[in-house]
């Protein structure tokens, strides 16, 4: 997000819509999030050749769209896009266990989000985990 100078004692007379700020500040959620799933062995490791810039871009996507943004999430369906790990890389429930907690993390102790929120957005994840497992169809 680009910086500003405000006068001192004034407001800024040209502030950014709320929609770009709620952009920016997902954006921010996104990379932290990622830069803890890969320091973490467990599962960085299903990110090895993956274009992380175009991930966090349908990451960033994904949670606007889930949290009452526009629509802008077009990738494929969460049991095909997971399919290729699951099957050839043995990704299972704890993977998915370890991604929610990063989530969690990042968003309580990284961003300080109160945990009613936090809660929501963890039910909102916990919603995918059949389709991510491939145990439901998208």
């Amino acid at each position: 997000m680009r910086s500003r100078s405000v006068p001192l004692g004034g407001s800024d007379p040209n502030p950014d819509p709320p929609l770009v700020q709620a952009d920016a500040a997902i954006a921010a959620v996104v990379d932290k999030f990622y830069g803890r799933i890969m320091a973490d062995s467990h599962v960085s490791g299903f990110f090895k050749g993956v274009d992380m810039e175009r991930q966090r871009a349908k990451q960033t996507a994904f949670v606007t769209m889930a949290f009452g943004g526009p629509m802008m999430y077009t990738a494929r369906g969460m049991n095909e896009a997971h399919r290729k790990l699951r099957e050839e890389q043995g990704m299972d429930d704890s993977h998915f266990d370890a991604v929610a907690g990063h989530l969690q993390a990042t968003l309580l102790e990284d961003f300080g989000l109160p945990q009613d929120l936090v809660a929501q957005a963890l039910a909102i994840v916990g919603a995918t985990r059949e389709a991510v497992m491939g145990r439901a169809s998208d």
